[in-house]
């Protein structure tokens, strides 16, 4: 909350690209009370900024209108936008539906995102227990080295960039944090903040990764690590 505060003293509008909680699952007549204090803290943000927008990830895209209510402006897939003069898209990483983009989301994350299967599973399961379940899941996912999947996403942002009018990618997802420039434009990774504290910036001009510093609570560049670390 330290950060939103921050935000909110510099004038320093937000967006989620996904997995903001681990795990997020909303049953019909149930809103998980994770993060209950960080929630009323982005809802007093938004009453400043207006809507906060957040893209959801492979561990909070089962919502049920929650997160709209609490000011989010909340989307499933992707999204593009203009700024001086570059064509950006920012996506959560795990993959998307659309088949122009050509990143096939794992079998796995297509089946939890269907209607079908949240269906079925929130029948059998009540709140209590399937969501124990699936942050069990999602703990051992978690800590897992997202190596072959970083690799994955510097190839398709760069292949991306070669073969449309974007000139910059940001996502998350894969767990590091880090900047490749290509011959068509840059793609910028997050990271995570739960272990990194990363986040990129932009400053009317550029995007720069930053890392927050909560013992003196400002943001800093931040230090990317050799390629073999």
């Amino acid at each position: 909350m330290q950060l939103i505060n921050y935000c909110q003293q510099k004038g320093i509008q937000l967006v989620v690209l996904g997995d903001l909680f681990d795990y997020w699952m909303e049953y019909p007549h149930h809103v998980p009370s994770l993060g209950y204090q960080l929630l009323n803290r982005f809802e007093q943000y938004h009453q400043n900024f207006g809507p906060t927008l957040y893209i959801t990830g492979n561990h909070d895209n089962w919502t049920r209108g929650h997160f709209t209510e609490r000011g989010f402006c909340v989307i499933n897939e992707s999204f593009n936008i203009t700024l001086s003069g570059q064509n950006l898209l920012l996506l959560h990483g795990d993959g998307l539906r659309d088949s122009q983009y050509n990143l096939k989301r794992p079998w796995m994350h297509q089946w939890l995102r269907k209607r079908f299967f949240i269906r079925w599973y929130q029948r059998i399961l009540p709140p209590r227990l399937g969501i124990k379940v699936m942050k069990y899941f999602s703990r051992i996912n978690r800590w897992i080295d997202r190596g072959d999947d970083q690799e994955k996403l510097n190839d398709w942002a760069e292949q991306q960039l070669k073969n449309s009018d974007i000139d910059l990618i940001i996502s998350g997802h894969d767990h590091h944090p880090r900047r490749k420039h290509f011959a068509s434009g840059c793609y910028i990774n997050l990271g995570t903040y739960f272990r990194h504290r990363t986040m990129a910036y932009y400053n009317n001009s550029s995007f720069k990764i930053v890392s927050w510093k909560p013992v003196i609570q400002k943001l800093q560049p931040y230090d990317q690590p050799p390629l073999n670390e």
